[in-house]
């Protein structure tokens, strides 16, 4: 049985001292670390690179750091991220040509592999790829910026997902980043996500442990499937 999971994303973290609020965030309850990778190209919006990355590992940080690539083209980033420590990469399916090719390249480089949907993206894409994902990743809002309220329709595509995976017999985790907060994560993992990101709900709040138990006590309530 799989457990929920909590991953922080530092982009809404203090960059002034970022290993410091990773750690603290870690400290306070978080399994994994996700950070948001933005091009101004592929999302209006433009966050970090790799080294950021290597930076966190140098500075200490052993939990496993997420890696959600908002970019394109994302082949030559899927390589300079898994060099730098990351322990899972996800790209979106518009941001490759060769989607199968480049899932494989992850692979490849020695990290788990996920397959990102924006809102309005068809979950078509699934239908080729289930043997070589280990995340599928919903995006709650349009991505680009932090902050933004989760849009409802992606219950219902959260619900889809899960049917998928458990159609497929295959071990995929169903994460969902954008607008989660501790008043709806359990209503968001009873539509079928377990991996759940959070950046402002938890950074933006004085005491990170205590946003963080919030989500683990409503998400008592909540069966895994």
């Amino acid at each position: 049985m799989k457990e929920f999971i909590i991953a922080p994303s530092i982009l809404s973290a203090n960059f002034a001292c970022l290993g410091e609020e990773t750690q603290k965030v870690i400290e306070a309850g978080a399994d994994v670390i996700h950070f948001d990778v933005m091009d101004n190209h592929f999302v209006p919006n433009l966050t970090m690179g790799s080294m950021f990355c290597q930076a966190l590992r140098d500075y200490g940080i052993k939990a496993p750091i997420d890696v959600h690539l908002m970019a394109s083209p994302v082949e030559e980033l899927i390589v300079s991220f898994a060099k730098a420590g990351a322990s899972n990469i996800s790209i979106h399916p518009e941001a490759t040509i060769h989607l199968d090719r480049t899932l494989q390249l992850i692979k490849d480089h020695g990290c788990t592999a996920g397959l990102v949907f924006n809102p309005a993206t068809p979950l078509d894409h699934l239908d080729y790829v289930m043997d070589k994902i280990d995340i599928v990743l919903l995006m709650g809002v349009n991505p680009g910026f932090g902050g933004q309220s989760f849009i409802p329709s992606t219950l219902k595509k959260l619900r889809q997902v899960k049917q998928r995976i458990i159609e497929s017999g295959q071990n995929i985790r169903l994460e969902i980043d954008g607008g989660v907060k501790a008043d709806n994560i359990a209503e968001i993992a009873q539509a079928g996500a377990d991996m759940f990101v959070a950046g402002s709900a938890i950074f933006g709040q004085p005491d990170y442990k205590s946003v963080i138990d919030a989500m683990r006590k409503a998400l008592a309530g909540v069966k895994y499937a």
